[in-house]
């Protein structure tokens, strides 16, 4: 039997939360509601709810007026503020800052009919004033403490500045680095994705307390595999890709408690994932037991009719709803169209019902009904914003996340003492760039730039020129970056300064919002005339030590070939120089390793290492006969692969070893090896544990990453690493079309990186 709130008592009862003197009358009954569950709560709530009401739950408008200046008369901004007072929106985006929020909050809970509080979302990606890497390179510090840390600095900082819910994390896995969006997400391996989402979900949400917001995992599901890495175009993948690859960071983070989901832009089957009952009602709601609520992307309701699925927006609010989309974002196809689809019969007032209860659920987890001013404190948010542990926190990150590609000569570290260091590039001197993508409420110039980071080591003599521009006039956020391709009027200047050095810095890569969504890239070279001035230079001076900034893997053989040392700096954010200079003189020892495949070209592209072997297997053996996988002027290689990252400590491998030759159903073996750091400086090193299923029902990868741990060996020391291997690390979604173990015999790798060959035989049996 549910529980009904009576409806005086109920409106009394959130009155309370605002100190309106009736509440004070009943103090009593609202301790004892507060007490009962949740979906008691939630019930009591609908009970009193109109058809209309309900719906409104399930609309979500953009920040639509000045909210300090007067209400809007007329127009689209007019109309969402009525429906703000008749209580007609359930959530509202891009809306920051306390004042402001407080300012609308009071609406929906002083001005309308039931007091029911709004949810405010932000894309609180990595970061919100003060900003982390981009995730691609905290993924690359496989380091589920420091990552799940960046999440806290940013869901801390939002809270403080009124927001309850951010729109991550995104862990789509991605194997094309053309596509912009790499750079928000966690790689090409699903393993390593969803140990990263199950972190940043933990990071963000946390208990749930005053410096904590709601997740929202995206997007569900497929859309990093736009066809030719183009940002919404078509997605064209098997059940067994879907399953396997893709799916599996998605039911991570739902295990981990994640309040929201967000569906994608794409279509999955000819079905756009907004209209998509398979992925949402089936998979996510039936078969996992999501609890949450699945809020649509930015408009992606209305283009649906674009698709062709239907053919108009009243039509596609009645996919989305019967699909199992119980938020809409900006579309306006619910609240304009979905009561009437009710009365039509074309969509069941039970749909309505339980969207609105997941709605009312995750505000209810949020604390909102209790207090809808919880994330309204301008004391706390002053007190909040920038402080110096959090200028700390991401520090570290960026730190941890910067990997050490190649390291020739000895040339890294530099010297402390006594040498002539020229720092080449536009990048070098930016404090813009290194912030990245998706970071809209951080302010423009406020990272520290590798110039300035490396101008804090004083006793070497630092020389800089620019060389050339990256990105040529204001490079504004929601617009095309404009690229240099023809000014090298800055090329002497450069060239000059390097010629007399003893070690040349190059700063060159991507212009931060080069990436991101939208910035998809045919080509994967380093952007314009760069890769001129970095020829220029190396003409006069080889001690180069390229220093890449970029959101994606780049193409970049001839740098691979002839510089000497190569870091991949990524767009660290805040602290960017400051890590990357601390990386360079040696005062943190890079330990990253890479989440993505670096191509040797972009006829490669899609590039991943855990592909299958095909019936002409592809390696890079050359043999006599042309009939078989591979390019005909390119290896098959990847020019950096997946796992590689290299340190000042030299780890060597050895003595691999199984506690058995085979375990059977609800046994397992121990995996054990030798890690020796064989240098005279301390370090990390990420142990990577890779399987092959050798024969299966369906074909298998040729390697799968299952475990890995990141172990600290001090200069000298041999560790042993183990590992266990059971029945979980061998399931896969099978021709049976479920996830279960197979009988059968596989091999374990265990390396610093995906190419690792040091392998041992194994079997299980069922």
């Amino acid at each position: 039997m549910k529980y009904t709130l009576p409806k005086y008592l109920f409106a009394a009862l959130l009155a309370l939360s605002l100190g309106c003197s009736t509440a004070k009358q009943n103090t009593a009954a609202f301790t004892k509601e507060r007490q009962l569950p949740i979906d008691r709560r939630v019930d009591s709530v609908l009970a009193l709810m109109t058809l209309e009401e309900k719906v409104g739950q399930m609309n979500q408008y953009n920040g639509f007026w000045d909210v300090t200046g007067p209400a809007p008369q007329g127009g689209d901004a007019a109309l969402k503020y009525e429906h703000l007072k008749k209580g007609w929106v359930g959530s509202m985006l891009n809306v920051k800052g306390v004042k402001d929020v407080r300012a609308l909050q009071k609406i929906a809970v002083e001005e309308t009919r039931l007091h029911i509080p709004v949810i405010f979302g932000f894309d609180v990606i990595h970061g919100y004033k003060t900003i982390s890497p981009i995730p691609l390179a905290e993924a690359a510090s496989w380091d589920m403490e420091i990552i799940e840390r960046s999440a806290q600095i940013a869901a801390a900082e939002a809270a403080a500045s009124g927001l309850n819910w951010t729109f991550a994390p995104m862990v789509d896995v991605s194997r094309d680095a053309r596509w912009g969006r790499v750079m928000e997400g966690a790689g090409e391996d699903p393993y390593l994705n969803s140990r990263i989402a199950v972190a940043r979900v933990k990071g963000f949400q946390g208990n749930l307390g005053e410096f904590n917001v709601a997740a929202c995992v995206k997007h569900f599901a497929g859309y990093s595999f736009a066809e030719a890495g183009r940002d919404y175009n078509t997605v064209d993948i098997s059940n067994n890709t879907l399953h396997n690859i893709v799916l599996p960071p998605f039911k991570a983070a739902s295990d981990a408690g994640a309040l929201t989901f967000m569906n994608s832009f794409n279509e999955l089957e000819g079905i756009p994932a907004t209209g998509n009952a398979y992925l949402q009602r089936d998979i996510l709601k039936r078969d996992w037991g999501f609890k949450g609520f699945v809020v649509s992307d930015w408009g992606s309701m209305g283009e649906m009719v674009t698709h062709g699925y239907t053919k108009d927006l009243k039509e596609a609010a009645e996919k989305a709803a019967n699909a199992g989309s119980d938020m809409d974002m900006e579309s306006h196809g619910y609240v304009e169209h979905l009561a009437a689809l009710v009365r039509e019969g074309k969509v069941s007032e039970d749909k309505i019902n339980d969207a609105a209860r997941r709605i009312l659920s995750v505000k209810f987890e949020l604390g909102l009904f209790d207090d809808p001013y919880k994330y309204c404190n301008e004391a706390r948010e002053q007190q909040t914003i920038g402080k110096k542990e959090f200028q700390d926190g991401v520090l570290d990150v960026a730190k941890k996340s910067i990997v050490l590609l190649k390291n020739e000569r000895s040339l890294l570290p530099l010297k402390k003492q006594g040498q002539k260091i020229t720092v080449i590039g536009a990048l070098a001197n930016d404090k813009t760039s290194p912030l990245g993508s998706w970071r809209i409420a951080a302010e423009d110039g406020t990272a520290v730039s590798v110039l300035e980071g490396l101008n804090q080591y004083k006793g070497n003599t630092i020389t800089y020129a620019k060389g050339a521009d990256v990105a040529v006039g204001k490079t504004l956020f929601g617009s095309e970056t404009k690229i240099n391709t023809t000014d090298k009027s800055g090329f002497a200047e450069a060239v000059a300064a390097a010629k007399n050095a003893d070690v040349v810095v190059m700063v060159l890569g991507e212009h931060g919002l080069q990436t991101g969504e939208g910035r998809s890239r045919a080509k994967l070279d380093l952007p314009g005339v760069q890769q001129e001035l970095l020829e220029a230079v190396y003409k006069v001076n080889q001690n180069i030590v390229l220093v890449l900034q970029n959101g994606r893997p780049l193409t970049i053989p001839w740098a691979a070939e002839n510089v000497p040392a190569i870091v991949e700096g990524w767009h660290l954010g805040t602290q960017s120089g400051n890590a990357i200079a601390q990386v360079l003189y040696g005062d943190y020892n890079p330990s990253g390793k890479l989440p993505m495949s670096f191509p040797r070209s972009i006829g490669q592209v899609p590039l991943y290492y855990n592909h299958k072997s095909t019936g002409r297997p592809g390696g890079d053996t050359p043999t006599e006969s042309v009939f078989w996988s591979h390019y005909g002027d390119e290896a098959n290689s990847a020019l950096y692969p997946f796992g590689h990252g290299l340190s000042y400590s030299k780890f060597e491998y050895s003595n691999l070893k199984l506690s058995g030759s085979s375990f059977g159903k609800n046994g397992n073996i121990t995996v054990s090896v030798d890690v020796k750091n064989n240098s005279t400086v301390d370090g990390k090193e990420v142990v990577q544990l890779y399987l092959h299923d050798l024969f299966a029902s369906v074909t298998r990868p040729v390697k799968e990453l299952k475990a890995f741990e990141l172990a600290e060996i001090k200069a000298g020391q041999t560790k042993t690493i183990t590992f266990t291997i059971n029945e979980k690390a061998i399931e896969f979604y099978t021709a049976n079309n479920k996830w279960e173990a197979e009988a059968g015999d596989f091999k374990v790798f265990v390396g610093g990186s995906s190419v690792t060959k040091l392998e041992v035989p194994f079997s299980y049996t069922n």
